[in-house]
């Protein structure tokens, strides 16, 4: 099958180069949650170079921004991300070598994510122009998908309203369209108040804030029999107390709370939120929550992945260099033998393939969905329009997610390689929502009838704005 987004393909061709350089730049910056600036304003600037409008401060964020271009129906967004991860800088090499030792790094390998989206739209906008089609896409820039989830707030603020369709893309070791949910999640900083005193002169007059955070993590280490099965439960202590000859008046524990449906988070939350007062109680200590974050499970589209997958087929798979062979061996001496038979069984990865460490070949959508236990703020907006998501080869197989091994392959061939597929089956697929009213229509019908018909609404209260201080500026 030939694809049908001829001049779109060409034109990411064409651009390969400034589309590498571009998601590079993003890699070496490796700026965190909330404070992407020079990212957001590489990719807001390359969309204006390119003839797209670009109107920034989105969802009350300097760094989430909406390019638009065209006119008409339909409106095709088109979700681009570029934050990095705290802790996980990395030289483009297969050892585990710090770029800047402690510094932030593209674990998540988000700056092909950004870079790749970009690609896609300029050339779709080449393409409509070529044929002299009508309809108006979008690039959503999108922050913080990592910790904060930025998504939710340009979804609670109307950002997505009049989007018919949204697709995405997130760099993977497979090239496959998803089709399963995510985990709905919360998160928020617990901070617990207690008194000060000599822990050896006087402990009695002391309210240890740790030994509460102590207990309401064990509180919580008790609950997770008492939980879903698939629930998740995760805490750093943020803050412990300055030194141990003086009893901490001050602790902090980071939470985040998972679970398949938005309701049981909801439900596991106070429960969480009974383990901070029992322990408080316990102290005698108060406590105070800080909501981070709060966002919805996907709403798988099969309409939409239909269209993704036909256009995968269409485009084909990353094309790897006898270089990026030899890196991707390398790394795969790193991942444990047991560690990669678990991920091919995991995702049902074709027996065939269990001795390559790069997937070259695009691959079918298994007919059960398979079993998600990450997040993603994607959610929020897969509850205002119909939204489908793929991933393509970016690493080797069974690399771990949020690792050293992600970042390296993120800033070399590998990498750019899955970028350059991915741009393509975007434009690609963008070309035939615009062509196709039909597989629109039965998007946005499928939409209707999982959702129930009922309008988005934030987990979030109106009043909670975005967490800026949680990571500090680099």
């Amino acid at each position: 099958m030939e694809a049908k987004a001829k001049t779109a393909l060409s034109y990411i061709d064409m651009q390969q180069d400034n589309i590498i350089k571009l998601s590079d730049s993003i890699w070496e910056l490796a700026e965190l949650a909330l404070h992407e600036d020079q990212s957001a304003e590489l990719l807001a600037g390359a969309l204006r170079a390119e003839g797209f409008s670009v109107e920034t401060g989105q969802g009350g964020m300097p760094t989430a921004f909406v390019a638009t271009w065209g006119s008409g129906w339909p409106v095709i967004g088109f979700l681009g991300e570029y934050d990095a991860l705290a802790g996980l800088s990395q030289k483009a090499v297969p050892v585990k070598e710090p770029l800047t030792p402690g510094a932030s790094g593209h674990g998540c390998a988000h700056n092909l994510l950004g870079a790749a989206v970009y690609g896609a739209v300029i050339g779709l906008k080449r393409e409509m122009e070529a044929g002299g089609l009508s309809g108006t896409i979008k690039y959503f820039g999108c922050p913080a998908e990592e910790n904060l989830s930025g998504k939710a707030f340009m979804a609670r603020e109307g950002v997505f309203e009049g989007c018919d369709v949204c697709l995405t893309w997130h760099p993977s070791e497979l090239n496959r369209v998803w089709t399963s949910s995510t985990l709905a999640n919360n998160a928020a900083n617990f901070t617990f108040y207690g008194r000060s005193a000599h822990a050896a002169g006087d402990p009695h007059n002391g309210r240890s804030a740790l030994d509460a955070v102590q207990l309401m993590n064990l509180g919580v280490e008790f609950l997770r029999e008492h939980m879903p099965s698939k629930a998740r439960v995760h805490y750093v202590i943020t803050g412990g107390g300055g030194q141990p000859n003086v009893v901490p008046p001050v602790a902090k524990v980071w939470y985040l709370v998972r679970s398949p449906l938005r309701e049981e988070v909801d439900e596991l939350w106070e429960r969480i939120l009974k383990c901070a007062n029992g322990a408080a109680e316990m102290t005698e200590t108060r406590y105070e929550v800080e909501l981070l974050k709060a966002i919805w499970n996907v709403v798988p589209n099969s309409a939409l992945e239909d269209v993704l997958e036909a256009s995968f087929k269409r485009v084909g798979p990353p094309t790897f260099t006898n270089a990026d062979r030899a890196f991707a061996a390398e790394i795969d001496k790193s991942i444990p033998p047991a560690q990669k038979d678990g991920f091919m069984r995991a995702f049902h990865v074709p027996e065939d393939m269990w001795g390559k460490t790069l997937n070259n070949t695009v691959l079918v959508r298994p007919a059960v969905p398979e079993e998600m236990m990450g997040s993603t703020d994607v959610g929020d907006v897969s509850w205002c329009c119909p939204t489908a998501q793929f991933g393509t080869a970016c690493a080797a197989m069974a690399t771990p997610g949020h690792s050293w091994q992600n970042t390296a392959q993120a800033g070399m061939g590998i990498g750019h390689a899955g970028m350059i597929a991915a741009a393509k089956v975007l434009a690609e697929a963008g070309l035939e929502l615009l062509t196709n009213p039909e597989a629109v229509r039965k998007a946005k019908d499928e939409f209707a009838k999982l959702t129930g018909g009922k309008a988005y609404k934030c987990a979030m209260p109106p009043e909670h704005k975005p967490a800026f201080h949680q990571f500090a500026k680099q």
